[in-house]
């Protein structure tokens, strides 16, 4: 419960950024969302099914599927952000046109090479910028499912 609460949370952060402090989200910062849609439907159904066994290891499966392409989507914005300002690639379009006029391949092979607006800083909070928080909420997430999903229930013995 605590791993969809958290993606929840942040996902409510990520729109809260984008419709109330108007911080348009990137290509890479919508791949990063829907790392969280992943993890967090990982979670919703694990807690649905109250897997037990096997199950539970499914479950943490999808939940760590979408921690490492967060992992990775953010790891590039973070590369992207650290590039002097010559070396930043240029603009392309938003994905939602990339969406429409390529296929879902060539759409999300173009988003997650991110592009100039992808380098830039909109946001940061104690020195780190949106990715680099995102990347931290990946890693804590992932390890608190492992240590979920490999923790022994206890018995109460009668």
């Amino acid at each position: 419960m605590l791993v969809f609460l958290a993606c929840l949370g942040l996902l409510g952060f990520g729109y809260l950024s984008q419709y109330l402090m108007e911080l348009e989200p990137c290509p890479l910062c919508i791949l990063q969302r829907v790392a969280f849609m992943i993890m967090a439907l990982g979670a919703l159904l694990g807690m649905l099914h109250g897997a037990r066994g096997w199950p539970r290891w499914l479950y943490a499966g999808i939940i760590w599927a979408g921690g490492l392409w967060g992992v990775a989507t953010a790891g590039r914005h973070l590369w992207l952000q650290s590039l002097p300002a010559d070396q930043v690639p240029e603009c392309g379009p938003g994905l939602s046109f990339m969406l429409e006029y390529f296929s879902l391949g060539e759409a999300l092979m173009s988003a997650f090479t991110g592009s100039g607006e992808c380098a830039e800083v909109d946001w940061s909070f104690l020195g780190i910028s949106m990715p680099g928080w995102t990347l931290i909420w990946y890693f804590v997430l992932m390890v608190v499912t492992l240590l979920a999903v490999g923790k022994k229930k206890s018995r109460i013995e009668s």
